[in-house]
């Protein structure tokens, strides 16, 4: 059986990305799904390569029953475009980066933007949480747990 391989993309891979990962591998994993996907998670700048996810979205993403135990990198276009079938930006930012790191159509079709997903929200992007308090990082979690559960649906509808 082929998985389906998804990287989810933020700008420095501590807060969004991370736990979108962690979210969208919970979610399969309690659907028993474990085999046929494989979820990573990248930056599109390399700021923080190796470090943990920022602490309060740790916290935060702990209070929900999330672990996120992902390490920061940088996205490798030479790599992480031919290997994903899915490479999902949370903002526009994030979507031109990566669309500026390829000029091959079958790479422009692999991106996607996280909000197309969410079938509660109707934002437009996932806000990056790093700047803000509380509540910013608990609406991001609202926003990605919507749109994991939307894309997963989608993928198993195919």
């Amino acid at each position: 059986m082929k998985r389906t391989k998804i990287l989810f993309v933020c700008l420095g891979n501590i807060c969004r990305s991370p736990a979108a990962q962690t979210i969208m591998q919970k979610f399969v994993d309690e659907k028993g799904l474990q085999n046929k996907y494989e979820i990573d998670s990248a930056g599109t700048m390399g700021y923080h390569s190796g470090e943990p996810a920022d602490g309060r979205m740790r916290a935060h993403a702990t209070k929900r029953g999330y672990t996120i135990t992902h390490r920061s990198r940088k996205f490798n276009a030479k790599y992480d475009f031919d290997h994903f079938d899915l490479i999902i930006g949370m903002d526009d930012n994030n979507i031109q980066a990566l669309r500026n790191q390829t000029s091959e159509n079958h790479h422009f079709a692999k991106i996607k933007k996280m909000t197309s997903y969410n079938k509660i929200f109707k934002e437009s992007i996932i806000p990056d949480p790093y700047y803000g308090g509380y509540e910013g990082f608990e609406y991001v979690l609202d926003l990605l747990e919507d749109a994991c559960k939307g894309l997963l649906t989608e993928l198993e509808e195919l």
